[in-house]
């Protein structure tokens, strides 16, 4: 019998990343993320139609929207900005960071502690995706986290 949702996709949210030059976008990610690509579909003239990849063990999706194509979904260059970000835990986010940037990423925010107990960085990839990396590195109590909020207002 066909299973209505595919193995491995039970009960997840699959980010499906729009760009322009998938192909690339694919190699970028291998080199910034050590993603592996799973799936492939290219269509005639080389766009690639639907690709698949895992990042860290999470399935990530994509596919070529060039700036030029008409319908319902344009990749973040074309919208002059993306509204998502993709956060990852990673086990050092210096490192992480790091290696995002020498692949071509552009640092938008340097690793940091937080006051919520993760150090987070933030990267744009050449395609326009953001990548909110961080790695937890102290537990923080709710009780904590709202008494730092509330020295940020006062301030």
């Amino acid at each position: 019998m066909v299973q209505p949702i595919p193995a491995g996709l039970e009960g997840r949210i699959v980010p499906y990343l729009m760009v322009d030059g998938a192909s690339a976008a694919i190699e970028f990610y291998q080199r910034a993320f050590d993603a592996t690509e799973s799936y492939r579909l290219e269509m005639p003239g080389g766009a690639i139609g639907h690709a698949e990849i895992v990042v860290n063990g999470a399935t990530v999706f994509l596919a070529d929207a060039p700036d030029s194509m008409e319908g319902d979904a344009a990749n973040p260059v074309k919208l002059g900005g993306s509204s998502v970000m993709l956060h990852q835990y990673v086990a050092d986010v210096d490192a992480a960071t790091q290696q995002a940037v020498a692949a071509g990423a552009t640092m938008l925010r340097e690793p940091e502690d937080q006051f919520y107990g993760d150090r987070a960085a933030l990267v744009a990839d050449p395609f326009g995706h953001l990548w909110s990396l961080h790695s937890h590195v102290r537990d923080v109590s709710p009780d904590e986290i709202a008494a730092a909020m509330e020295a940020m207002r006062s301030t």
